[in-house]
């Protein structure tokens, strides 16, 4: 066998090893997001998203549709160094602005800061793809608004990304 056809077999099979062991890895790799760095992506992208009821989404108290009591809904959650949201078209069930936060360590529901119905509930989401969907309950004692309207029930909200 040729001696230059050698060299040239040896040198391929050492970058091929060195390749297969981790040579070419970057030096500093990146560690994996924390439980709730994923939770605050899923609500917030990369900084803020606007989830609404525009286009698909719907609205359930205690299983009957009241989408139409939230027409063009909006709420929109931002992770910033202070974690706050604002909402549209709310029919006073929500704040129109505050700041949200986990409940507890599994950071598969959140509450919001506020003086309305939904404030300081835990709210339940789940995402999938450009849906979300929240859950919480309201119960009957402090749940009228304006001393008139009844909110007391269990709602879905199922919003999509605007």
């Amino acid at each position: 066998m040729n001696l230059k056809l050698i060299r040239l077999m040896f040198i391929a099979a050492v970058i091929i090893i060195v390749q297969a062991c981790g040579g070419g890895d970057d030096p500093d790799p990146t560690p994996p997001k924390t439980a709730e760095q994923l939770a605050t992506e899923a609500l917030t992208g990369t900084g803020t998203l606007n989830w609404g009821i525009s286009g698909g989404g719907s609205v359930q108290r205690d299983g009957t549709t009241v989408t139409d009591l939230y027409t063009n809904f909006e709420l929109i959650l931002n992770s910033g160094s202070t974690k706050t949201y604002t909402s549209r078209n709310n029919n006073d069930l929500f704040d129109n602005s505050g700041s949200w936060s986990f409940a507890g360590t599994n950071f598969d529901k959140f509450i919001l800061s506020g003086t309305r119905p939904v404030a300081t509930r835990e709210i339940s989401f789940t995402r999938t793809g450009d849906n979300l969907r929240l859950t919480f309950t309201i119960p009957a004692p402090g749940a009228r608004i304006n001393g008139v309207f009844a909110v007391a029930g269990n709602y879905t909200f199922n919003l999509l990304k605007k």
